[in-house]
């Protein structure tokens, strides 16, 4: 049987879910994010707190990766890693960031850019305790981002793990944990019929608060 070619420039979809108005959003953009966060939550979308994390290193090389929102509030978004990871080393030589969440069957997408800073050590182990038990000794056993000969290697050290910590008394690693980022923009998309989305824009102003923009598609 001769395999049917497929066409990637057909592939398209109208957007006819919703729209969005800057004269009816939300003033603070926190509030916009948990209004639309609510809704994706009651849309049963799986795996609705991830996103996506842009980073650059000091050269401006870009990388970007799926990992999980676990906290938000007014202080900004809270997503856990190992502190050694390629993204931590990128955060260190450029604290400059952006997330992008995207609920298609919402139909929308949320940008945000900002700078990143980690929380306490504190702040922390209040979350790496709640995780499961095997999630707390894959962050010790995994060394992220670093080349092995084997996975046979990390499942060695995940049991060594629970060797070690059997009694089930398990600390917070030094090289894990939080990082918070404190956005400075935002910007709301929804689609719309004939490729003419709307686009809300929020620009953080020095007086700390914000200015609300429509975009062109």
């Amino acid at each position: 049987m001769k395999e049917e070619k497929i066409s990637i420039a057909d592939l398209r979809i109208e957007y006819k879910k919703g729209t969005l108005d800057e004269r009816d959003v939300e003033r603070n953009p926190i509030d916009q994010f948990n209004k639309w966060f609510k809704e994706a939550i009651a849309s049963e979308i799986p795996e609705v707190n991830a996103m996506a994390l842009a980073t650059a290193n000091r050269e401006g090389r870009p990388s970007v990766r799926m990992v999980l929102l676990k906290q938000y509030d007014d202080r900004g978004f809270v997503f856990f890693t190992n502190y050694e990871s390629k993204k931590a080393k990128d955060i260190a030589e450029n604290p400059q960031v952006a997330l992008l969440f995207f609920w298609e069957p919402l139909e929308r997408q949320i940008r945000i850019t900002g700078n990143i800073e980690k929380i306490s050590a504190a702040e922390s182990f209040e979350y790496f305790r709640t995780r499961p038990i095997d999630s707390q000794l894959g962050a010790w056993a995994s060394q992220q981002s670093r080349a092995i000969s084997a996975r046979a290697l990390l499942e060695k050290a995940f049991g060594e793990m629970m060797e070690k910590f059997k009694n089930g008394n398990i600390p917070l690693p030094p090289f894990w944990g939080g990082y918070r980022v404190i956005p400075d923009e935002f910007e709301f998309w929804q689609g719309r019929v004939n490729r003419l989305h709307d686009r809300i824009a929020y620009y953080k102003q020095s007086d700390n608060s914000w200015k609300i923009v429509r975009l062109s598609p």
